[in-house]
């Protein structure tokens, strides 16, 4: 009894407030892994249900974006939108593939001004295409093309205006002439800009 010296009175006091601070604890640490787990299991839902809706929007696209790809070039020209990492399809990047009949470029890059205009077009119209839009503007989106390049993009305008209203800001004639209302702004006096509508469905 010598040898266990002086005895702590308050040693069971201690103890159960340890012991209970250490349940404490526990219970927090359960719930937190029980958090966890729910918040895993959520996580892979909405990744799953992502990457369900990812891949079927990304394979419409894909199917437009040829499509519309050989309306504005050739039937015989090759084209495709391939994802660089299909195993993980959310994080994976897009290669565009365009490749006009008689060429045979290694990227994008080496395609001419006007091909780019067109391959760019053909992806906005494969997108647009999957959830389409009320109004579509385009930006002087034409000022690269060439004369034969500009009839196949009005082409195109004039097609998909069944189902959009398209507003086209344009410095061709070609463009100008095959759209169905002009609006010209001029400025008359300094300073002060009007604008100027002509309704070609009445003239016609």
């Amino acid at each position: 009894m010598n040898e266990y010296g002086s005895i702590n009175l308050m040693a069971k006091e201690a103890f159960d407030e340890m012991n209970e601070r250490y349940n404490f604890i526990n219970k927090e640490k359960s719930d937190l892994l029980e958090a966890k787990e729910s918040l895993m299991a959520t996580i892979k839902e909405i990744d799953d249900t992502a990457e369900v809706q990812f891949m079927f929007t990304f394979n419409s696209v894909r199917d437009n974006f040829i499509k519309v790809f050989r309306s504005l070039f050739n039937e015989e020209d090759s084209c495709d939108l391939i994802l660089t990492d299909p195993s993980k399809p959310l994080d994976s990047d897009i290669d565009i593939i365009a490749r006009p009949k008689g060429k045979r470029p290694l990227s994008i890059n080496q395609l001419s001004g006007g091909e780019k205009t067109l391959t760019s077009t053909a992806l906005l119209f494969s997108l647009y295409l999957s959830k389409p839009a009320p109004f579509c503007i385009f930006d002087e989106v034409d000022a690269p093309l060439d004369d034969t390049n500009i009839d196949k993009f009005n082409n195109i305008i004039r097609d998909f205006s069944k189902n959009s209203q398209f507003i086209v800001v344009s410095h061709n004639k070609k463009t100008i002439a095959s759209t169905d209302i002009i609006y010209g702004v001029t400025m008359v006096e300094q300073g002060v800009s009007r604008v100027v509508a002509v309704d070609l469905r009445d003239v016609a």
